[in-house]
């Protein structure tokens, strides 16, 4: 039996993540998750089959960042261009976007959008 979630906003935070990863197991393409916390937004890639994360861009890598701001909207989308840059590494041009729950905007969209104009395609 499940445990009740008591905290509504939590509640809802867990029902959009599970909405959202139903729809990305039929896919056979890697996901691109993305999280953000109060501070730090992160972004990685993983693998759909074994579930094995192939890479990984934070805002609390100073590569990525240097010395600007963490937890903001141009932060966001310079790890959106970092993991695009790793995918592109990688040989991977096509993602999933996981949005992992988050509603699309703000930080979470701005990674999506760092990664599209790095040139990844989703």
């Amino acid at each position: 039996m499940k445990k009740k979630i008591v905290n509504p906003k939590r509640r809802k935070w867990m029902a959009r993540k599970a909405r959202t990863r139903t729809a990305l197991d039929r896919s056979e393409r890697v996901l691109l998750t993305v999280y953000r916390s109060g501070k730090h937004t992160y972004a990685q890639l993983v693998e759909p089959a074994t579930g094995r994360t192939l890479g990984a861009a934070s805002t609390r890598d100073k590569a990525v960042l240097g010395d600007a701001t963490s937890g903001n909207v141009d932060a966001a989308k310079k790890v959106g261009a970092a993991i695009a840059a790793i995918a592109r590494d990688k040989n991977i041009g096509e993602v999933v976007f996981n949005r992992n729950g988050f509603l699309y905007h703000g930080r979470v969209k701005a990674v999506a959008d760092g990664a599209r104009e790095a040139g990844l395609q989703f």
